[in-house]
């Protein structure tokens, strides 16, 4: 019987921490994202950020719920645009890096360049990567 009192005790306190976490996770993300959002007044972020520190449970379900969809447009605006890069000749793409070895690659047999120069190329782009 203690073994059952004991497992049930450990289980709800692992259980209670996980909310916990997963709260905290979602707090400080509602609050990056009114810190991010163009578009949101600056005393509309203060009463937004007032809520968060009075009644933060049932703020943060709120702003989920009142702004969720406008919340996960801006997070994969933000994280396609973590993926860009302008290339050398002032094109945005997306990253790709078989482009870069593939480039690395091609210097390699370029007789514009020396053998110690390409392996100088083949250090940057190992410590970059």
């Amino acid at each position: 019987m203690a073994f059952d009192t004991n497992f049930w005790d450990v289980f709800s306190g692992l259980f209670g921490f996980f909310v916990f976490v997963a709260y905290l996770v979602a707090l400080f993300s509602v609050i990056a994202d009114l810190f991010r959002d163009p578009k949101l007044a600056g005393w509309a972020k203060a009463i937004w950020l007032l809520f968060l520190i009075f009644v933060p449970f049932i703020t943060v379900l709120v702003y989920l719920i009142a702004r969720g969809s406008s919340f996960a447009a801006r997070e994969n605006a933000r994280r396609s645009a973590y993926h860009e890069y302008i290339d050398d000749h002032g094109d945005v793409s997306a990253y790709n890096p078989n482009d870069e070895v593939a480039r690395a690659q091609g210097l390699g047999g370029d007789p514009t360049i020396s053998g110690a120069q390409f392996d100088e190329v083949q250090r940057d782009s190992m410590r970059e990567g």
